[in-house]
């Protein structure tokens, strides 16, 4: 049995409107994760600084791109301080709760944001004062600025305070002003940017949202506190869960630029590769708790078919098949995906480690074995056997992220923010 067309429909769509919900934050998280896994193996390349410069350069090309999307996908253009307040709130850079983005809006051209909680934050303080600048300053400083300018070329993020922490416990963690100015000179475009805005991933196209499915249909009328994922319909979640699938993508395809810009063709693909094991087995784990699902072949063929990694399915064009007590994973070697040299093309027949890691996250027993190495497609089949396998080293150090055990809890009705 087929669980779903690579041509046409979404894979979300096979999802209830409760798991759809439950899914799209961890969506958001998985992608902040990504970096967790990434910079790891950044930092033994090139060293802190080294990865410093590959976080800038990622996030500087693939958030303008992504962010541009997703405003268009669910109808909230514009060009003032709440627009860019709203992309954050559906950015992997931002995902809910985790990173946890709190909102005050002055008028269209100013505003502040502050983090009552930030996971990054939690992760690399324990690394020291050099890496906690490196995240907070270093980085933080072009990127939040280039996330900005998608919405308005004239907007900037400035810091009011942030880490490292005086005193060491501060709240809220950080604190910065947005301000919209027709005198403030526009960054320069930073280098590659055209690559990933003329991507595959940049220019997929994807089914509009129905607007007559019951719930909201976009996120149009005043910011929210919170956006309790709820109160969208199906339809807008479907259209989420895939923008934020080709936000991984964008990102990804920003790391394989840096990366490849730094080091040879065999060292970019095997850090490539890597980051793509760590990702891959901790989104499956978390997506199989999210939607409760158990271990077997059937948990497994889901947790494949709705993993960010292969969708949207007109981005990556991959099937999931079930039958004998086995599941067959068909990757073709055409797609956008391929195209724009992301995680896919980083798998072959001689390296299995993501898929490995992928079913792994499911059950430690899947074993992953080529069934079919063709000029069109790979198919990887998983079975079940008999010893568990130990955790790959790449995943445990995505673990080590605070996110991999990060729950989201219900925060009730959000509130509108007006103009203070």
């Amino acid at each position: 049995m087929v669980s779903e067309s690579p041509s046409r429909r979404s894979a979300f769509a096979e999802l209830s409107h409760a798991e759809l919900a439950s899914l799209v934050p961890e969506l958001l998280l998985s992608g902040q994760l990504i970096d967790r896994s990434g910079m790891a193996h950044s930092i033994k390349a090139f060293g802190r600084e080294g990865m410093a410069a590959v976080a800038i350069e990622e996030w500087q090309v693939a958030s303008p791109v992504y962010t541009r999307r997703m405003q268009r996908a669910l109808n909230f253009t514009g060009d003032d301080v709440v627009t860019i307040f709203k992309g954050l709130q559906l950015d992997i850079g931002a995902p809910p709760q985790f990173m946890d983005f709190r909102f005050r809006v002055d008028d269209p051209r100013h505003g502040e944001f502050w983090l009552d909680h930030c996971g990054a934050l939690a992760d690399v303080e324990p690394m020291g004062e050099d890496y906690v600048r490196s995240m907070c300053h270093d980085i933080e400083d072009p990127t939040f600025d280039a996330t900005a300018l998608a919405t308005n070329p004239h907007a900037r993020v400035r810091p009011i305070h942030r880490p490292p922490r005086v005193p060491a416990d501060r709240h809220p963690v950080c604190a910065w002003t947005v301000v919209i100015d027709p005198a403030h000179e526009p960054p320069p475009i930073p280098p590659n940017a055209d690559i990933v805005a003329e991507s595959a991933a940049a220019r997929v196209e994807l089914d509009p949202i129905d607007p007559d499915d019951p719930g909201r249909p976009d996120y149009s009328g005043p910011l929210l506190s919170d956006l309790r994922f709820t109160d969208f319909s199906r339809a807008a979640l479907i259209r989420m869960a895939d923008e934020v699938c080709l936000q991984h993508h964008l990102l990804a395809l920003g790391f394989v630029i840096a990366i490849r810009s730094r080091t040879d063709a065999a060292s970019a693909t095997e850090i490539v590769r890597k980051q793509f094991t760590g990702i891959a087995g901790l989104t499956s784990e978390r997506l199989r708790d999210a939607l409760g699902l158990g271990r077997d072949e059937a948990a497994l063929a889901r947790v494949l078919a709705l993993h960010p990694a292969w969708n949207p399915l007109r981005y990556t064009g991959v099937r999931v098949e079930t039958g004998d007590s086995e599941v067959a994973l068909r990757l073709p070697k055409a797609s956008g995906a391929i195209a724009d040299g992301v995680w896919p093309t980083v798998v072959d027949a001689d390296h299995l480690a993501p898929l490995e890691a992928m079913a792994r996250g499911v059950d430690p027993h899947y074993v992953a074995e080529v069934a079919a190495d063709t000029d069109d497609e790979l198919v990887v089949r998983f079975r079940l056997g008999d010893t568990a396998f130990r955790e790959s080293g790449e995943v445990a150090i995505t673990r080590f992220s605070t996110g991999a055990d990060f729950r989201f809890t219900d925060r009730g009705i959000p509130l509108p923010l007006t103009v203070v």
